[in-house]
């Protein structure tokens, strides 16, 4: 029975001071609070939420409607805080308990205010979307980017600083190590720079079709601090570094005004003058009445002229650009434009040439001498004409 009664005496001094000289029954207790906590964070996201939804509704503008849709996750945090602050509170700490439970509780709400900082940028970008005419969308999201990187800097250094770290020091020990980095991460340096010099100078935006000769031919998707993603026609992606985006010739596809159709058409040289003129008449005609082909001369030129007698051809060129830029409907309209040609110039009683060579012989030496001079064969010999 002794035996007994000294572990019941154990056990309710294991009971009685538990941890750190705490009660058990008090830490679960602390820990129930923080549990209770816990479970009502929904309830409490819910009441709070759709209290400033209320709010929100009987404003007009739809800012504040996406900064309370960001801040669902930080208001999520604040039972949690409060559960910390209440459950350390209750257990009634001293000393080195005391200052870190008072640490942990600075650090969470440190913690839900930067998060709700950082939460709030997305709704700037949604602001910042509104000046297209000054900030391109690849600008803004650089920016926002940026504001982003700080937040979480700030937050982190404040949190640091809270349990007594001097982040000051910290970044100053790291200076030699920064400049022994920043030698080895000039390409880093040239490319971010270089994107931002491509997006000041608005060469190409997201979805452009750009051609980088020697590089790469394709569509942009996504211009990063480092380099630019661009997916080639073949749907592989290309990551090339700003910097060569900079230093090299781009060609904006996405940036023409109108599409060019440049040929030349080659004609028999059996067409008279009649005919030519006829034809080239035609051909204007098509082109200034048909409303696919931009015929204002301020804004693209159109040609047709004959231009030149080649080695077996009498060549004309047409000169003109299609109102559309998209890719498949020119193509559609050249390919009509093309049957147009052909009928334009059957119609007119010539055709198209093709490359042709005509020998003119002065004089053949008579068949009996020539068959004379054949083994075997005399001149009564008969030829099989088969």
């Amino acid at each position: 029975m002794q035996d007994l009664s000294t572990f019941w005496d154990i056990t309710v001094e294991v009971w009685t001071k538990g941890v750190f000289g705490i009660d058990i029954g008090h830490i679960l207790t602390a820990v129930g609070i923080f549990l209770g906590f816990i479970v009502i964070r929904g309830i409490f996201s819910r009441l709070v939420i759709n209290r400033l939804k209320a709010i929100a509704s009987r404003t007009k503008n739809s800012v504040d409607d996406h900064a309370l849709e960001a801040l669902e996750g930080p208001i999520r945090m604040v039972p949690i805080a409060l559960g910390v602050f209440l459950s350390l509170d209750y257990l009634g700490l001293t000393g080195e308990a005391a200052n870190l439970g008072s640490n942990l509780v600075r650090s969470l709400i440190a913690y839900t205010l930067f998060y709700a900082v950082y939460k709030l940028i997305d709704p700037l970008d949604f602001l910042l979307h509104r000046f297209t005419t000054v900030l391109t969308s690849i600008m803004v999201d650089w920016i926002i980017k940026a504001l982003k990187i700080c937040v979480v800097l700030l937050g982190i250094a404040s949190i640091l600083e809270l349990w007594g770290i001097n982040v000051g020091a910290i970044i100053a020990g790291l200076g030699l190590f920064g400049v022994a980095v920043a030698l080895g991460a000039q390409d880093l340096f040239k490319n971010l720079i270089a994107g931002i010099l491509i997006i000041a100078e608005k060469r190409f935006s997201r979805g452009d079709w750009v051609s980088i000769e020697g590089v790469v031919e394709g569509t942009v998707e996504d211009i990063g601090f480092r380099s630019t993603r661009i997916r080639r026609f073949d749907k592989a992606p290309v990551y090339v570094p700003n910097a060569k985006l900079a230093d090299n010739a781009v060609i904006n596809f996405s940036k023409m005004t109108n599409r060019r159709i440049y040929w030349n058409i080659g004609l028999e040289y059996d067409t008279t003058s009649a005919q030519l003129r006829q034809i080239v008449k035609e051909i204007k005609e098509h082109l200034y009445s048909n409303p696919e082909f931009e015929t204002d001369d301020a804004r693209a030129t159109t040609l047709v002229n004959i231009d030149s007698f080649n080695s077996s051809s009498i060549d004309i060129m047409i000169y003109c650009f299609t109102k559309t830029t998209n890719w498949g409907t020119w193509m559609n309209i050249k390919e009509n434009f093309a049957l147009t040609l052909k009928e334009i110039v059957e119609n007119n009683g010539t055709g198209f040439a093709f490359p042709t060579s005509t020998l003119h012989v002065a004089s053949l030496p008579e068949a009996p001498a020539q068959i004379g001079n054949i083994p075997g064969l005399t001149p009564e010999t008969p030829l099989n004409k088969g």
